[in-house]
C-alpha cells in the first residue's frame, strides 16, 4: 500500500474537514482530477491504480495517531479525531477511467467533510504509480546531494521554509528520506505539511486552508462575497488560530480589494500561491499601509512552484519590509532528475445539501492558463468581479 496511514496527507485537509463539519455538515461536493500534461495512460496503469484505491478501505487512524493529533492540534477538538478514527475511505466512491485519448479521469463525490480527505492521497498515489510505470529509477545519493545544497543555502541565509511536498512526491520512500534529512540537518525548516511524517520525526505539522474553501463559498454565496465570507467563517471556526489567508482563488487583486481592516489585523498573514510574487509583495504592503497596519508585523507565505534560489531572492526582497516564509513542495520531494507530474485535484461542484441543485466551483489563478472551470462560469465570475 502506498498510503500507509490516514495521516499521510496535508494538515489542511483535516482543518478544512472539521470546518465543513462545524458549519456545513450537509454540504456535498465532487472532487475532479486533472493532468495538465495530458499524459496518455495504459490499461495496466489503470489496473494498478484501481488496486491502490481498493486498498484505501484498509487505511485508518490508530490510537497512537489519535493521541498525537489531539495533543498537537489544540485548535481542533478531540471529538474530531475520535470521529476520524471511525472513518474509512470508500473505494466505491472513486470513479476512475480513461477516455478515448487515454487521458485519466478521477471523480469522488460525498459529503464535503469526507470527500476533502480523498484529494491529497489520490494525487500521491497517481504520482508514485506513474513513476513506477515510466521505469523511473533514482539514486538516493544524488537526491541527498541535491538536498544538501538546498539545506546549506537555507542554513547560510537563515531562510525559513516548510516542506509541502506530499501531493506530487516521487514516492513515499523519497518523501520520508527528505524529511529525515531535513530533521537532522536543517536549522530553519519550520515543519512539514504531512501529519504522518510530522508525528514520526517529531516535527511541527503545518497548514491552514486550501482553495476549495473559497471555491465552495464562491459557488454558494457569490464571487463578490466569497473571499470575505470564507475568511469570516474560518474565524468562526478557529477563532484566530490558523491565521494565514489564501489570496488567489479569485485573483489576488480581488482578494486585496475585499481584505477588510478587521481581517487584515486578525490574520497573521497571507499565502501567495500564484502570479508575480514581487508585484504581490508590493501590493500587499500597500494594502496593509492603507489599512493603517504595520506590514513588518505580518507574514507572507510563498508556495508557488518554488525552488530555494527563487525563495532566497524573495526573502531578500521582503527583508526589512514584511516577514516571509516559504512552503516548498515538489522541489524537495520530487527533484529526481525527471519531470514531475503536473497534476491537480480540485472541488468541481457542490451543493449545500442533497435537496439543492449542483453549482459549479471554479478558480481564477493569478497565473495565465491555470483557471479551473467551464468557460461560461469563468467568464461569469470575471464579469461579476469586473476582471478584464
Amino acid at each position: 500500500m502506498i498510503i500507509k496511514s490516514i495521516l499521510d496527507t496535508d494538515l489542511y485537509k483535516f482543518t478544512t474537514s472539521y470546518a465543513y463539519i462545524k458549519l456545513f455538515p450537509y454540504a456535498v461536493g465532487t472532487f475532479s482530477f486533472k493532468d495538465r500534461d495530458e499524459t496518455e495512460y495504459s490499461d495496466e496503469f489503470l489496473k494498478a491504480l484501481k488496486k491502490e484505491f481498493n486498498d484505501f478501505k484498509n487505511v485508518g487512524l490508530s490510537d497512537e495517531e489519535l493521541e498525537y493529533m489531539s495533543q498537537n492540534c489544540r485548535f481542533m477538538p478531540r471529538v474530531y479525531w475520535e470521529w476520524l478514527s471511525s472513518f474509512r475511505f470508500n473505494p466505491e466512491k472513486i470513479e476512475v477511467w480513461l477516455d478515448e485519448n487515454r487521458h485519466l479521469h478521477i471523480e469522488v463525490t460525498d459529503y464535503l467533510y469526507k470527500v476533502t480527505l480523498y484529494e491529497v492521497p489520490i494525487l500521491a498515489i497517481v504520482s508514485e504509480i506513474k513513476n513506477k510505470f515510466l521505469n523511473q529509477t533514482i539514486e538516493k545519493s544524488k537526491i541527498i546531494e541535491r538536498l544538501k545544497g538546498k539545506v546549506d543555502l537555507s542554513n547560510k541565509n537563515a531562510l525559513p521554509f516548510s516542506e509541502f511536498g506530499t501531493r506530487r512526491r516521487f514516492s513515499f520512500e523519497v518523501h520520508e528520506m527528505v524529511v529525515d534529512y531535513l530533521k537532522s540537518n536543517s536549522k530553519y525548516c519550520t515543519g512539514t505539511s504531512n501529519c504522518y511524517l510530522a508525528m514520526k520525526y517529531n516535527m511541527r505539522p503545518m497548514g491552514t486552508h486550501p482553495h476549495e474553501w473559497f471555491m465552495f463559498h464562491g459557488a454558494q454565496f457569490g464571487y463578490k462575497h466569497a473571499n470575505y465570507m470564507a475568511l469570516e467563517n474560518w474565524v468562526n471556526v478557529y477563532d484566530g488560530d490558523l491565521g494565514t489567508a489564501l489570496s488567489d482563488t479569485y485573483t489576488s487583486e480581488s482578494f486585496l480589494t475585499n481584505f477588510s481592516r478587521k481581517q487584515a489585523k486578525l490574520f497573521d498573514g497571507v499565502r501567495c500561491d500564484s502570479g508575480n510574487e514581487i508585484e504581490f509583495v508590493d501590493k500587499l504592503i500597500d494594502r496593509y499601509k492603507e489599512l493603517g497596519i504595520d506590514p513588518a508585523t505580518k507574514t507572507i507565505i510563498f508556495s508557488n512552484a518554488l525552488d530555494f534560489e527563487k525563495a532566497l531572492s524573495l526573502y531578500k526582497y521582503c527583508e526589512g519590509r514584511i516577514r516571509c516564509s516559504f512552503g516548498i513542495g515538489t522541489n524537495l520531494t520530487n527533484d529526481t532528475g525527471y519531470q514531475p507530474s503536473n497534476i491537480v485535484m480540485k472541488l468541481s461542484k457542490c451543493k449545500m445539501n442533497n435537496n439543492q441543485e449542483w453549482r459549479e466551483c471554479i478558480k481564477l489563478s493569478d497565473d495565465m492558463g491555470k483557471h479551473m472551470g467551464s468557460i461560461t462560469e469563468v467568464q461569469a465570475c470575471m464579469h461579476e468581479l469586473r476582471i478584464d
